[in-house]
């Protein structure tokens, strides 16, 4: 196995060209780009304090392997569309890149192209540290018009032709002030250091597979098994990236198929997995549900994925019409886990005229999420759900709540546990979509998603002090965190509402004084202006548990409503 070497500059020179080598390109089986802004200024930092940035490892082939470019002009809107950056396939010589695409990319990305309009740039005085982890040299995506000294286009000092003493001293001739002896002193060493880390032949090593000569040396099949065993001993690839190598080694449309099917999934301001198809996929073809790369290796397995992919996408779909229909879960945030879906996706795929006519389907849906039935690693539960729903040939949600309990995960939600629900909890947004049910989840700008607000606001909450007994002052906070965030003291506003002049801080005497009957029916808020002020916030909470038992103890079977909220 050869291991060449060559400098940076040089590596990011092979990248989409193919007249050097035959070009750096990236196989079907490698993921998305994933690294953020931030990571690839680390990246840049790390090589500057020469630092070791680890070695590549490339297959050298002929064979006809679908590949794409490196993206030099980096979206997000697009990073995921793999099929946008294929190139034609071939039988000429080429690198793919099998380990090391997050740096090449990132490399591609500083030195030859673009984030999100912005180019990279290094702030020229930078180099001193404060903390051991912190960033030593600075690097930032900018606009060049936003772009002014000491801030200095990267690319154009690693790929400049002049000397490195004759680029410091332009630099410093177009500095916008007077520069004392110390900082001219620092931009020379700096601009030094970027020829010796950028410019160096010890760069950047790589160990090289070649198969051009002899075809039988690595074939696809080993590289994927070389690709995987390389992948898989750190955190580089989580298991869906795994098991997605293995079916995209067979399958040329994988990528393209899979990212339609995500397009269709999320179009509603959802935020399905490949992760999640994945396992849906082993689920429903009857593999059960926990991820394990040797089920991919298992004859037939890829090839029943690739032939049943479109029934298994439009059960998929089918049932997100149905959730979106009779539960009111509108968005990502109103979905604490999307495993909840796949026992109802298995009894449509499965027995769609049972699913079809089954009753109390959104109840089981609701109550599992809040219930958290499918938090943590439930693949245990979603086999043994599936094979009821396989005996009865039903959907039979009393027979499956059974299961649940069973298994230890009661879908019974007791009073208590709603409470917790509150800001901050995973579960809040779910309980607003039943209840609010005219507001809108899915707005065109982000910005414009409805907001939770704290009726009693936590500024206020956190003047109310309680009698210390050991010096008989009162300097102890009297409501704690949990007190403050439970459901009781939470509402949905629009963006507008809690926005600049909005509600904010006002108080709920204030706020609520010149608001109609209608409005305060929508909220759930008690009539009496009494349970408003900040001395009866306690009388407050209790009457608004009465009211919100009553909203949603239908909606999610919670029983002895009074009862409870009177102990």
């Amino acid at each position: 196995m050869k291991m060449p070497k060559h400098s940076l500059r040089k590596i990011v020179a092979f990248l989409n060209n193919p007249d050097e080598d035959g070009g750096f390109w990236l196989p079907n089986i490698q993921r998305p780009f994933v690294w953020n802004e931030e990571q690839i200024c680390r990246l840049f930092d790390s090589i500057l304090r020469e630092y070791p940035i680890s070695t590549l490892l490339i297959w050298k082939t002929r064979a006809k392997i679908r590949r794409r470019r490196f993206i030099d002009t980096y979206q997000e809107a697009f990073s995921h569309e793999l099929s946008r950056f294929y190139v034609p396939e071939d039988d000429k010589k080429k690198c793919l890149v099998l380990d090391g695409q997050q740096r090449l990319q990132s490399l591609f990305i500083g030195l030859s192209g673009s984030y999100e309009g912005r180019e990279l740039y290094l702030d020229i005085l930078s180099g001193q540290l404060s903390a051991p982890d912190d960033v030593k040299y600075r690097f930032k995506f900018i606009h060049a018009r936003d772009a002014v000294f000491p801030w200095v286009k990267f690319k154009d000092l690693v790929h400049s032709t002049k000397t490195s003493l004759g680029i410091a001293q332009q630099l410093i001739k177009q500095a916008d002030r007077a520069l004392t002896e110390e900082e001219a002193e620092r931009i020379a060493s700096h601009v030094a250091l970027v020829f010796k880390t950028f410019h160096s032949d010890d760069g950047i090593a790589y160990q090289e597979l070649d198969s051009t000569e002899n075809a039988d040396l690595y074939t696809e099949e080993d590289v994927v098994e070389i690709f995987i065993r390389a992948n898989s001993g750190g955190t580089k690839l989580g298991k869906s990236d795994l098991l997605f190598s293995l079916l995209s080694s067979s399958w040329d449309e994988a990528d393209a198929r899979m990212e339609d099917t995500l397009e269709q999934l999320n179009r509603y301001g959802f935020k399905f997995t490949r992760d999640f198809v994945l396992k849906t996929c082993l689920t429903l073809l009857g593999h059960g549900a926990r991820y394990e790369v040797d089920k991919f290796r298992k004859p037939g397995v890829r090839e029943s994925i690739e032939q049943h992919w479109s029934e298994i996408t439009a059960a998929m779909l089918d049932v997100l019409d149905f959730v979106r229909g009779k539960t009111f879960i509108r968005c990502d945030k109103a979905i604490p886990s999307y495993l909840a879906l796949i026992p109802l996706i298995y009894a449509r795929y499965h027995h769609k005229s049972a699913f079809r006519g089954a009753r109390n389907v959104d109840a089981f849906l609701l109550r599992s999420l809040l219930g958290g039935a499918f938090n943590g690693t439930p693949d245990q539960l979603i086999d043994a759900l599936v094979s009821v729903i396989d005996k009865t040939r039903d959907f039979d949600s009393d027979a499956l709540f059974g299961v649940m309990r069973e298994k230890g995960r009661s879908p019974e939600i007791a009073p208590e546990r709603l409470w917790m629900m509150g800001y901050g909890s995973d579960s809040i947004h779910l309980l607003f979509n039943l209840w609010y049910r005219n507001f809108n989840y899915t707005p065109g700008f982000e910005n414009n998603l409805p907001q939770v607000d704290h009726i009693f606001p936590q500024s206020l909450l956190r003047k109310v002090k309680s009698q210390n007994p050991r010096t008989g002052r009162h300097d102890l906070l009297k409501y704690r965190e949990a007190d403050r965030n439970q459901l009781a003291n939470c509402m949905l506003l629009t963006a507008e509402e809690n926005g600049a002049g909005g509600k904010s801080d006002t108080t709920p005497e204030d706020w609520f004084k010149d608001k109609p009957s209608a409005y305060l029916a929508l909220h759930l808020i008690p009539e009496d202006p009494e349970l408003w002020k900040l001395e009866n916030f306690e009388r407050f909470l209790e009457a608004r548990k009465a009211l919100l038992l009553d909203k949603l103890s239908p909606m999610v079977g919670i029983t002895s409503v009074r009862a409870e909220v009177a102990a």
